[in-house]
C-alpha cells in the first residue's frame, strides 16, 4: 500500500528551487539526510519526476554496500555502462579515473541540464564519495543538481564522516527530514480506513513510530483485517508480514552493535510477557515495603500535549489491553531507589550487551526524538507500541534471546536491582545449571508468595525446576509448587506436583510437610478418606520420629472432619490412643480431643479453656504447633475469649509458610471469621466479602465466610442481596461438610426473616441431624435447636418447641456461657410462657448483661419486652423494648431495630432518641479503651493492659472517634467529660 507524501513540502520547495537554478546555468550539492525510514528515496524520485518535468535529464544511482569492491562503482552506475572505461579496476590510477568520469559528466551538462540523483551516498566506495565531493565543488557554474540521499542517524557502533564533511557550507545545500507528526500519521491511516476509530488509527500511529516506512508496511500489512479488528500485538497476526520486515530492514542498516541493543531492550522490557506497569501489590493492595516502581503512565488523549515533539497527535486515552499502561508487573521498574531512570537503563542494557553506555544512552535519546521509543513518567524509553518491540524480537533465535535475558538478569545482579525484577528476567532464559540463577528464582518465588502474588511465585518455581536440581530439593520445590498451584485455583496442577514430591527420597520431616500439603488438596477436592490414607501410610514409615508421626495424626483428624463417617473413625481411633497412651497423642492431639469433647456436650467451657492453656505452655514441635495453636483459638471463640481467641489466631498465621498447604491456615481464618460474628461486627464482615470470594474453594460448596456474609446481610436488612447468595449453592449436590452445616443455619436464618417458615424450619432440622450425625451435640457451633424452636413456636407446636428448647438448654448449661445459656433461656422462656417463662426470659437478659454477645442480648430483650407486655406490666416492657431497640442501632442490626420498634408500637410505647454520637453512645469497652488512650498510653499499652489484640483497641478508637466526632488521640481528654482522678 502507497501513498502520498506527507509534510515533505519544504523539500520538496527546496529541490524544485534548486532544479530551476540548475537550468539556468548554477548547479549545487542538495544532501537529503534523515534516519531510515523516513521516506529519504520517495523524496528523491519525487524530487526526480519534477526536474524531467522541467526537462532536465535526470541521471540515477542507488549506492550498495556489494559494490564497495571496485571504486568508482557508484560513479558509474550514474553515467551508464561506456565502453572506453572498461578498463577501470582495482590498483588503477584514481585520479587519472575520476577525471575521465568528470569530462563524461561535463559533455552530458553540455547537452543538456542535469539532474544527477545519487540514493544511498553513505554507501557509496570510497573512490566514488571523493568523486561526488569533488564534483560538488565544481558544479557551481555548471547546470548539474547533484541531489544525494544519506542516512543520519545515531548508531550505537559510530558511523563514519558524512559526504559534506570537507566542503564549504556554500557548496551545498541540506535538509533534514525529520519522523513524521501524529497528525501526519494519522492522515494516512485515515487515508487508507476511513471508518478507522479514534483508538484504532492512534494504535496503528504508535506503532508507526513516526517512520512512513513502518507506518506503511504496517497498513499493507493489516489491509486483509481492516477494522474492527484490533491493531495486532504480535508480529504472528501480520500478513504478509511487510512490518517486521521493514523493521528487520531498519535493524540491518543500523548496523550488529545497534541491533544488539534494540534487541536486549526488548527483551528487558518483555521480561517473560510482562513488560511495563505498576509495581506488584501485596495483599493488603500496597506496593512491598522494597521500592518497587513508578506511577502509572500518563495516558494519551486527544488535544493534550505530545509525549516525544514528534507527535501533537498524542495517543488516545490508554486501551485496557496495552500493556504499557496497565501490565501490574515492571520488570526493571525497580532499583535501590524505587526509580529506574534513562541514564541507569542505558548502563543496564549496555552492561547485558556489551556496548559502550555513552553511545547506548545517546541512541536512547535519538530513537525517542524519532518516535521510536516513548518515555514512561519516569522518564525510562520503552518501545512506541508492543507490536514494534516484538518485530525488533522477531529477528532473534529463541535461543539468542535467552542469553539475553540471562545477561539481563546477571547485569541486573551486579547492580543489586530488585530480587523480582531479575527473577523475571531469568523466566526468559534458558537453565544456567548457575548456582546464583537458582537462588535468586527461589527466593523470589518465596518473597511472591509472601506478598500475596501466587501467580508470580508459581513462575518462579517452574522456572527454578528447569535447572539441574538434587533429589532434596527437588523435592522441596515441588512440595512448594504444588501447594502454591493449588492456592492459585490450579489444583489440577497441585495435586500430581505434590503427590511427585511424597515419591522423592527427602528428610522426613519434608516428607510430613509435602504429605500434609498434599492431604489439604485432596480435601479441598472432597477426597477425604485419600487424604487421611496418604497421611497414615507415611506415618507407618516413621517409626523412629515420634513427633512427626503425632503431627500426621492430628493432620489426619483435622483433615477427617470435611466427612462424618471418616471423622467418626478418627477420633474413635484418637480416643481410644489417648486413653492408653496419651503420650502418643501429643499436645496437638490432645487439645483436638477437648475440641471434640466440646462440641459433643460432654465438657464445659471453664474446664476446656484450663486444659487448652495447659497444653499450649508446653513445648511444641513446629510443625504440630500450628494445629495446636488454631484448635484453641476455635474453642477460646466458643467460649466466649475473643481476644485471646485473636490473638492465639493471628499468632498461628504468623506461623503459616506462605508457600505450603496447610490445613490449619484456612481454619485460623475460619476462626477469625467467627470472632468477627461473635462481636457483631456487621460491617467488617460484609467489607470482607471479595475475601469471601477468594476463599471458596473451586467447585466445591459454600465455605464459612459465606454463611457469615449470608448473617450479616440479614442482619443489616440487605434481603435481596442475602437471597441471591443463598441462590448460589446447590446444597442438594454439595458434599458433606460441617461449612454446610454452617450454611444451613444461615439460609434457615434468611428463610425465618422472609417468613418461609416451613422452609427455615426445614433447614434447622436438616443442619441438627448432619450435626448429630457428626456427634456434634453442643449448641457452641450453631444454636439449630433454639432456632427450629422459634419455629415451632410460630407454627403452632409449642410442645415441639419446648422439647427442643429444653434439651438446648440442658446442653448449653453444660458448656456454661454466656452466649450459649442466655439464647438458650431466652428461647425456652417464650416456649415455657407464663410466670416460669417471665422467669426464664428475665434470666436471659440478666446472664447476657456483661457478656459481648449484644445481638443475643438485644434479642433476650426484645423477647422478655414482650413477655412483660403480654403480662400486663407494659412500663417494664417498653423500657426492654426501648433498651433493646437503642442496642440494636448502635449494633447496625436493621433486623432486629425492626422487631424492636414494631413491639414498641404494639405495646403503646415509641422510643427516645438514642444517643447515635457522644459519650453517652460509647460502649463500656469503647470508653474503658478511650479513657487509657486520654491518659496517653499507647495502643499497645491498652493491649497489653487489658488483655486484648493491638487491633482491637485500634477498632474501638476508631469507633470512638467516629461517634466523638473526633479525628485525633489528643482531642479525647476534652471530649470525654474528665477523667477518673481528674
Amino acid at each position: 500500500m502507497t501513498g502520498p507524501l506527507r509534510e515533505r513540502e519544504d523539500a520538496h520547495a527546496l529541490l524544485a528551487a534548486e532544479a530551476e537554478r540548475a537550468r539556468a546555468g548554477g548547479g549545487r550539492l542538495v544532501l537529503l539526510r534523515g534516519a531510515t525510514g523516513t521516506g529519504r528515496s520517495a523524496v528523491l524520485e519525487a524530487a526526480a519526476t519534477h526536474a524531467t518535468q522541467l526537462g532536465l535529464r535526470v541521471l540515477r544511482a542507488r549506492c550498495s554496500p556489494e559494490d564497495t569492491a571496485l571504486p568508482f562503482s557508484s560513479v558509474l552506475h550514474l553515467l551508464g555502462s561506456v565502453p572506453e572505461f572498461a578498463d577501470f579496476g582495482p590498483g588503477g590510477d584514481d585520479r587519472e579515473s575520476a577525471a575521465r568520469l568528470w569530462r563524461l559528466l561535463r559533455s552530458y551538462a553540455d547537452e543538456t541540464p542535469l539532474m544527477v540523483a545519487v540514493d544511498d551516498v553513505h554507501l557509496a566506495d570510497e573512490a566514488s564519495r571523493r568523486w561526488f565531493v569533488e564534483a560538488a565543488r565544481r558544479i557551481d557554474r555548471l547546470p548539474v543538481l547533484l541531489v544525494a540521499t544519506e542516512r543520519s542517524q545515531y548508531d550505537i557502533g559510530p558511523r563514519p564522516t558524512g559526504l559534506t564533511h570537507a566542503l564549504s557550507p556554500s557548496a551545498f545545500r541540506t535538509h533534514t527530514l525529520g519522523p513524521l507528526t501524529g497528525h501526519a500519521s494519522a492522515d494516512l491511516v485515515r487515508a487508507a480506513f476511513p471508518t478507522a476509530s479514534d483508538r484504532w488509527t492512534a494504535e496503528c500511529v504508535r506503532a508507526g513510530a513516526g517512520s512512513p516506512l513502518l507506518l506503511h508496511a504496517l497498513l499493507d500489512d493489516l489491509d486483509g483485517a481492516p477494522p474492527p479488528t484490533a491493531v495486532p500485538r504480535t508480529c504472528a497476526a501480520l500478513y504478509p508480514g511487510s512490518y517486521p520486515a521493514a523493521v528487520s530492514w531498519w535493524l540491518d542498516s543500523a548496523g550488529p552493535a545497534t541491533a544488539e541493543v534494540a534487541r536486549t531492550l526488548a527483551a528487558l522490557e518483555t521480561a517473560s510477557g510482562t513488560p511495563y506497569g505498576r509495581a506488584p501489590e501485596t495483599a493488603s493492595g500496597t506496593a512491598p515495603g522494597t521500592p518497587y516502581g513508578r506511577a502509572p503512565e500518563t495516558p494519551y488523549a486527544p488535544g493534550t500535549s505530545s509525549v516525544t515533539a514528534t507527535d501533537p497527535l498524542g495517543a488516545l486515552a490508554a486501551d485496557p489491553h496495552d500493556t504499557h499502561a496497565t501490565d501490574p508487573h515492571d520488570p526493571f521498574a525497580v532499583d535501590t531507589l524505587g526509580v529506574l531512570a534513562a541514564d541507569s537503563l542505558a548502563a543496564l542494557v549496555a552492561d547485558a550487551s556489551g556496548a559502550d553506555p555513552a553511545r547506548v544512552s545517546g541512541w536512547f535519546t535519538a530513537m525517542t526524538r524519532l518516535g521510536v521509543l516513548r518515555p514512561d513518567a519516569a522518564g525510562r524509553p520503552r518501545y512506541a507500541h508492543p507490536l514494534l518491540r516484538d518485530a525488533v524480537l522477531s529477528g532473534w533465535a529463541t535461543a539468542r534471546r535467552q542469553d539475553a535475558h540471562r545477561a539481563v538478569a546477571q547485569a541486573m545482579l551486579r547492580r543489586g536491582d530488585h530480587l523480582d525484577a531479575v527473577a523475571r528476567q531469568l523466566l526468559g532464559s534458558a537453565p544456567t545449571g548457575l548456582s546464583w540463577a537458582l537462588r535468586v528464582l527461589r527466593d523470589a518465588g518465596t518473597v511472591a508468595a509472601r506478598e500475596a502474588r501466587p501467580d508470580d511465585a508459581v513462575r518462579y518455581l517452574r522456572r527454578a525446576l528447569q535447572e539441574p536440581l538434587p533429589d532434596d530439593l527437588r523435592q522441596r520445590l515441588l512440595t512448594e509448587l504444588g501447594s502454591l498451584e493449588y492456592a492459585s485455583a490450579d489444583t489440577p496442577a497441585g495435586i500430581p506436583r505434590l503427590a511427585e514430591a511424597l515419591d522423592l527420597p527427602a528428610e522426613p520431616r519434608d516428607q510430613v510437610r509435602t504429605a500434609i500439603a498434599l492431604g489439604t488438596a485432596l480435601v479441598g477436592r472432597g477426597e477425604v478418606r485419600t487424604a487421611v490414607e496418604v497421611l497414615r501410610g507415611l506415618e507407618s514409615r516413621l517409626a523412629g520420629h515420634p513427633d512427626l508421626a503425632r503431627a500426621l495424626q492430628t493432620a489426619s483428624a483435622l483433615l477427617s472432619d470435611q466427612d462424618q463417617t471418616v471423622r467418626r473413625e478418627a477420633y474413635r481411633w484418637l480416643t481410644d490412643t489417648a486413653e492408653r497412651s496419651p503420650e502418643l497423642v501429643g499436645a496437638s492431639g490432645q487439645a483436638l480431643l477437648v475440641r471434640y469433647a466440646a462440641t459433643a456436650g460432654d465438657l464445659p467451657a471453664r474446664e476446656a479453656m484450663r486444659r487448652l492453656r495447659t497444653l499450649l505452655t508446653e513445648p511444641a514441635d513446629p510443625l504440630a504447633e500450628p494445629f495446636l495453636l488454631g484448635t484453641a483459638a476455635a474453642v477460646a471463640q466458643w467460649a466466649d475469649e475473643l481476644d485471646e481467641a485473636e490473638r492465639l489466631v493471628e499468632r498461628g498465621l504468623a506461623g503459616q509458610h506462605p508457600s505450603l498447604l496447610h490445613p490449619m491456615e484456612q481454619a485460623l481464618v475460619d476462626t477469625r471469621w467467627d470472632i468477627v460474628a461473635a462481636r457483631g461486627a456487621y460491617g467488617a464482615l460484609l467489607a470482607g466479602r471479595p475475601e469471601a470470594t477468594r476463599a471458596r474453594r473451586s467447585g466445591a460448596g459454600p465455605v464459612n465466610a459465606d454463611a457469615h456474609t449470608l448473617l450479616a446481610l440479614v442482619e443489616t436488612g440487605r434481603l435481596p442481596e442475602a437471597r441471591g447468595l443463598a441462590d448460589t449453592f446447590d446444597l442438594r449436590d454439595t458434599p458433606d461438610s460441617w461449612e454446610l452445616n454452617r450454611f444451613l443455619y444461615a439460609r434457615g436464618v434468611l428463610r425465618f426473616t422472609e417468613g418461609d417458615v416451613a422452609g427455615a424450619l426445614h433447614d434447622f432440622l436438616e443442619c441438627g441431624r448432619r450435626q448429630s450425625a457428626r456427634a456434634v451435640l453442643s449448641p457452641v457451633v450453631t444454636p439449630w435447636r433454639s432456632a427450629a424452636a422459634e419455629c415451632r413456636l410460630a407454627l403452632g407446636n409449642p410442645q415441639e418447641a419446648l422439647a427442643l428448647a429444653t434439651e438446648e438448654l440442658r446442653l448449653a448449661r453444660v458448656w456454661n456461657t454466656p452466649r450459649t445459656t442466655g439464647r438458650a433461656l431466652r428461647v425456652l422462656g417464650r416456649a415455657t410462657r407464663g410466670r416460669r417463662g417471665l422467669e426464664l426470659g428475665e434470666e436471659a437478659v440478666a446472664v447476657l448483661r456483661d457478656s459481648p454477645a449484644e445481638a443475643e442480648l438485644v434479642a433476650s430483650l426484645l423477647a422478655h419486652g414482650r413477655q412483660l407486655t403480654a403480662a400486663g406490666e407494659r412500663g417494664r416492657g417498653r423500657d426492654h423494648l426501648r433498651e433493646g431497640a437503642e442496642r440494636a442501632e448502635r449494633l447496625g442490626s436493621v433486623r432486629l431495630l425492626a422487631h424492636a420498634e414494631q413491639a414498641l408500637r404494639t405495646a403503646g410505647g415509641r422510643r427516645t432518641t438514642p444517643a447515635h454520637t457522644g459519650s453517652g453512645a460509647l460502649t463500656g469497652s469503647e470508653r474503658r479503651i478511650a479513657e487509657l488512650a486520654a491518659e496517653g498510653r499507647t495502643n499497645t499499652e491498652i493491649a497489653d493492659l487489658l488483655h486484648v489484640a493491638r487491633r482491637t483497641v485500634e477498632t474501638h478508637l476508631t469507633s470512638t472517634y467516629r461517634k466523638l466526632g473526633i479525628r485525633r488521640r489528643g482531642e479525647l481528654r476534652g471530649v470525654l467529660g474528665g477523667l477518673p482522678g481528674d
